[in-house]
């Protein structure tokens, strides 16, 4: 009777403790999760590697462009990194945090702080590694990315923004990086506050959208100021240069490889 309650002790334990983790499966998954940030309820999706990631897979946070705002939890996956990760369910290595902005939102106060609150919950949930947290958004997302790393100059080891700027280029859309908007030099006073995260910046060079002389300004302000940065123009792309460079198995290396003291 003894050896039957100890087994019966023993299975209880068991499954005690296989319920208070979430083993990942086999492939990756989108899962959709909320937060409320000031009252209001903010929807977002995760995107959780395989077990084959390991036990802290880093952490990148997606800020979605313009055409993926929406209340429905679903148009941030249409493009640019979710694409992506769709091509690669079983071997993406990453947590990914994939937010979406109101219809008629930008990636501006309360709507990046429920993007920093889905981050920290996705991290805590699905044990990702804090000091592999990266940042990257496209178009509108691109401003978003400059603007959150702002916000939150020690939370990233690295910042991957596409197809951004920090200045008003649309006089028809009030489109900036707030933080350095007013300042006599906006691209100077961005280096100077963001030159110790590693960048990598990406833009077509035939961008009628959100043409590339911004980003040409950001990169030399932060080479001027001796940060670690890159800067990639594709010669034919316009305003999608997220897809190649979503595609591009170097820049996926460099990322992974960066991390914080």
């Amino acid at each position: 009777m003894t050896g039957k309650l100890t087994a019966l002790m023993l299975l209880l334990l068991s499954l005690c403790a296989c319920s208070t983790t979430s083993p990942r499966e086999s492939q990756g998954k989108f899962v959709p999760r909320e937060v409320v940030v000031a009252g209001a309820t903010h929807r977002y999706q995760v995107f959780v590697p395989s077990q084959a990631a390991g036990g802290h897979p880093p952490v990148i946070l997606f800020l979605h462009g313009s055409g993926e705002r929406g209340e429905d939890n679903q148009g941030q996956l249409n493009a640019g990194l979710p694409p992506y990760l769709r091509k690669h369910m079983d071997d993406f290595p990453a947590i990914v945090v994939i937010p979406q902005a109101p219809t008629d939102g930008e990636w501006v106060g309360d709507n990046l702080k429920a993007a920093m609150a889905a981050l920290e919950a996705s991290t805590r949930e699905f044990g990702g590694d804090t000091k592999r947290t990266y940042l990257t958004g496209l178009s509108m997302g691109g401003y978003g990315t400059w603007e959150l790393a702002l916000m939150e100059p020690n939370r990233f080891a690295a910042l991957v923004p596409i197809c951004g700027a920090i200045t008003q280029i649309n006089p028809e859309r009030a489109l900036y990086v707030a933080p350095v908007i007013h300042e006599p030099d906006p691209y100077a006073a961005l280096a100077a506050r963001l030159r110790h995260i590693p960048t990598w910046i990406f833009h077509g060079a035939k961008d009628d959208i959100v043409p590339p002389q911004d980003d040409r300004k950001i990169y030399a302000a932060l080479k001027a100021a001796g940060a670690d940065v890159q800067y990639t123009e594709f010669p034919d792309a316009n305003h999608n240069s997220w897809d190649a460079t979503y595609n591009d198995d170097a820049m996926w290396k460099w990322l992974f490889a960066q991390h914080k003291d």
